[in-house]
């Protein structure tokens, strides 16, 4: 692939990654953001001392907001490009639009899906700030494993190929990630601070927000990248012209 199509493409990832950053920021701001406020009322509640705040909480809730989820779409969407370029023709032979579509679940699974079942996402007031450090190492080492074993499986995916078929040789390949995943997950702590009386409710409804949100973005981005880049590298045909249009106009014979 060319440079100039891998600019393009590229630069069609980070329009797709603005869209659904834009629809994520949607479902981030009607779903989330009231989970947000009600834990911040319930830290505010049990805190003793209140410290300065330095952004207002409007201003989180909105610009604050609609800055970070746009400039994360626009980030992973030239990624999300970029991995694209490197994966057409080398996992089977997908069209664009299908290979986008491939590319995206599996950021979907392994960027998001597989850490976060791990260490799910938890609302403010939820974590202890002496460990914080700690629970962002972990998070990050969970995301770099499973990028690593995801991309372990699918090279043992194409090499197992040949001799099983396409489709077996995919069932093995997704069930040792799964047994690597668990593995995993067996031998990394698990990190459990939140408080006791915390609404079990509350919890569940941000931790299903949080996952809401990124199926919109990856599935948005999927979808529309997807469409971009069967325009650029396979577009359709020109229309045939009619011939009765097209055709000069014969002379009546006169007589």
């Amino acid at each position: 692939m060319n440079s100039p199509t891998v600019r393009a493409l590229l630069v069609r990832g980070m329009l797709a990654g603005l869209a659904a950053g834009l629809l994520a920021l949607v479902v981030a701001y009607l779903l989330g953001e009231p989970r947000v406020d009600t834990a911040i009322a319930y830290e505010e509640s049990h805190a003793h001392e209140h410290g300065v705040e330095l952004v207002s909480r409007s201003m989180q809730s909105t610009a604050g907001l609609a800055t970070g989820m746009l400039m994360f779409g626009v980030a992973v969407g030239g990624v999300a490009g970029l991995v694209f370029c490197f994966a057409l023709g080398r996992i089977g032979g997908f069209s664009p639009r299908a290979t986008a579509v491939l590319v995206s679940g599996a950021a979907l699974v392994t960027v998001y899906a597989v850490p976060f079942l791990k260490y799910p996402a938890n609302p403010p007031s939820v974590g202890e700030p002496d460990t914080i450090g700690k629970r962002t190492t972990l998070y990050f080492l969970m995301i770099a494993l499973s990028v690593l074993l995801g991309l372990a499986a699918v090279v043992l995916g194409r090499r197992l190929a040949p001799r099983l078929g396409n489709w077996y040789a995919t069932v093995v390949a997704g069930a040792a990630f799964v047994l690597a995943v668990g593995l995993a997950y067996a031998f990394l702590p698990s990190v459990n601070e939140v408080p006791k009386d915390f609404s079990a409710t509350l919890l569940w409804q941000f931790r299903l927000a949080a996952l809401a949100i990124q199926l919109t973005l990856w599935a948005a981005f999927g979808l529309l990248f997807g469409h971009l880049a069967e325009r650029l590298l396979a577009p359709k045909p020109a229309t045939a012209v009619d011939e009765s249009a097209a055709a000069p106009p014969v002379a009546a014979s006169t007589g």
